[in-house]
């Protein structure tokens, strides 16, 4: 059988005919595959209320799915202009509260049938997340994730949502470009960094976001969770159950 040569990022690479049939998937994880985005608001929130920073938790929500140290900033530029912050200590500090939060955590409805069909169906597959190695391998622990699942955080690459670094870099694991990758994540963040590089966005209410921002931010369907996206595969050119 000849080979598949593919073009990914002035690389050529070989990929399996049968991966090549339909498009990669790349999750984001919290509240798109774990239940875990109200947990990150509450560590932020006492994080900041514990260095003197009163912020209304309604603000922290709209940011999540940036990275931290990205959306403190802003957060705290509205707060004191004029203040220095020590965004390294703030990171840290809501990493440590946030890491007790972990084993009382749970998968979103749908998120492990959803990777093991697609899994079967031999659909490439990646994580996609801001958090860093070490609270996304602990977080992973709650998934039962298909053999062969590539992983990038926010420690792979320089810049975290909503740059597409990061989908980029998943893209590159997988050997495959991409704009023939579907992005699945839950904020408009994921969305915004999905359309930089013309990537298909579907977004997920689970994470707290409307249907109707996610839509504008660029998602071309929007499913309350990963168990109602594997009823309607089909709707996104993937092999259904």
């Amino acid at each position: 059988m000849r080979p598949n040569w593919v073009q990914v990022d002035n690389s050529t690479v070989n990929v399996p005919p049968q991966a090549m049939q339909y498009p990669a998937v790349l999750f984001d994880l919290d509240g798109t595959l774990i239940d875990s985005n109200y947990q990150h608001v509450s560590t932020w929130w006492r994080t900041l209320r514990e260095a003197g920073i009163t912020i209304p938790m309604w603000k922290i929500h709209r940011r999540i799915g940036m990275s931290g140290k990205s959306f403190m900033k802003e957060l705290l530029r509205e707060q004191s202009p004029t203040r220095k912050h020590d965004l390294d200590s703030l990171d840290k500090e809501h990493d440590r509260l946030f890491r007790r939060e972990i084993p009382r955590l749970s998968p979103l409805p749908g998120a492990n049938e959803l990777l093991r069909h697609l899994s079967r169906q031999q659909i490439r597959i990646a994580i996609a997340t801001t958090g860093g190695r070490a609270q996304t391998s602990r977080l992973l622990g709650h998934l039962r994730l298909p053999v062969g699942t590539q992983i990038v955080t926010g420690d792979d690459v320089e810049k975290a949502k909503p740059s597409p670094d990061i989908f980029v870099a998943a893209a590159e694991k997988l050997q495959v470009p991409i704009r023939d990758c579907i992005v699945v994540g839950d904020s408009v963040w994921d969305l915004l960094a999905a359309g930089r590089k013309s990537a298909l966005g579907i977004g997920v209410l689970s994470g707290g976001y409307g249907q109707e921002e996610l839509e504008r931010a660029g998602a071309f369907r929007v499913y309350s969770d990963a168990a109602e996206m594997l009823e309607h595969l089909e709707q996104l050119g993937l092999p259904g159950r």
